[in-house]
């Protein structure tokens, strides 16, 4: 799963590089490409457990990552710091990845990713909680909205499929707290970044594939026929949307680029009714519609924030509201 909410917590592009057209068009190219990771999940848990797709995805895309950065010799080599920021940035996404496979199971494609959507709101409250970040009622109100559109799609999900339909949940908790590290590593390159995250995931994700019950996704089974191109194709379009995404942020202001990500919904639905037969109900619309609304609103307020005056005792911006 590749949430489209990162550019929030990205940087600003810089001026020298700001070409927003191509930005844009990257961006809905990673809209484009990131629902194919849950596609060749989804397909893949046909056959293989949870624990040895998420891992699988991860050596794919380390694969890809660590070649790139080696013909765009960009250096690997971690210091202490990053190293340490990096395994608990690996753990989280190893996290958030597994959960999101596991709820593929279970969900449809479109489901599960409307309710993961509520990590911006997630991380809105770990930045306040964790950082002392100023968090305004505006912001608490739109959270609380998004909150309960996720409920309007949890709540048939639960009747229907029981705890699966929570996982998506853990997804955004965890992937919130990746972000949270992510700012963490803006000195480290982006590629590097990508490279010895999916390493790192690796090596804490195999011994799980042994020390997992069968009964929550552990094991390990040798792929047949369309199972190796599901995990293939996965990890291809996990590093090539990473890409997308993140030469997107380097190109266009996070103000034009985070409302592009919501296309992504409506690709996962897409694909989700051509390859599965699934298309999502009513009240599951409703909530995303919540969702989404609220989710625009706070990039509506985050633009507005990077506006704002500065305080001339502090030098920061003044709290939002």
């Amino acid at each position: 799963m590749t949430t489209t909410q990162a550019p929030l917590a990205a940087p600003v592009a810089s001026p020298h590089l700001d070409r927003p057209l191509l930005g844009a068009l990257l961006m809905l190219g990673f809209c484009a490409t990131a629902p194919l990771i849950d596609v060749g999940s989804k397909l893949a848990t046909r056959s293989l457990p949870v624990a040895e797709i998420t891992v699988a995805r991860f050596v794919v895309q380390g694969v890809l990552m660590v070649a790139l950065a080696l013909v765009l010799r960009i250096r690997l080599r971690l210091t202490p710091r990053e190293l340490f920021l990096t395994v608990i940035r690996a753990a989280l996404s190893l996290v958030a990845t597994i959960a999101f496979v596991g709820a593929m199971v279970y969900l449809p494609i479109a489901d599960a990713l409307a309710i993961a959507q509520i990590e911006p709101f997630v991380l809105m409250f770990l930045g306040w909680a964790l950082l002392g970040e100023s968090v305004g009622p505006r912001r608490i109100l739109a959270s609380i909205v998004g909150f309960a559109g996720a409920l309007l799609v949890v709540q048939p999900g639960f009747s229907t499929y029981g705890f699966p339909a929570v996982l998506p949940l853990v997804t955004a908790v965890a992937f919130a707290g990746y972000m949270l590290v992510t700012r963490k590593l803006r000195g480290l390159p982006p590629v590097a970044q990508q490279a010895t995250t999916a390493i790192a995931a690796v090596v804490i994700g195999l011994p799980f594939l042994w020390l997992l019950p069968e009964s929550l996704g552990g094991g390990a089974v040798l792929p047949e026929g369309p199972a190796w191109a599901y995990l293939g194709g996965m990890g291809m379009a996990a590093t090539l949307s990473h890409i997308f995404l993140t030469y997107a942020l380097r190109l266009a202001p996070s103000a034009l680029i985070a409302p592009l990500g919501y296309v992504e919904l409506a690709s996962a639905t897409l694909l989700g009714w051509l390859v599965f037969g699934d298309f999502p109900a009513p009240l599951v619309w409703a909530g995303i519609a919540l969702i989404v609304g609220s989710g625009l609103y706070l990039i509506h307020r985050e633009r507005l924030a990077h506006r704002r005056p500065q305080d001339p005792m502090t030098g920061h911006p003044h709290p939002p509201a």
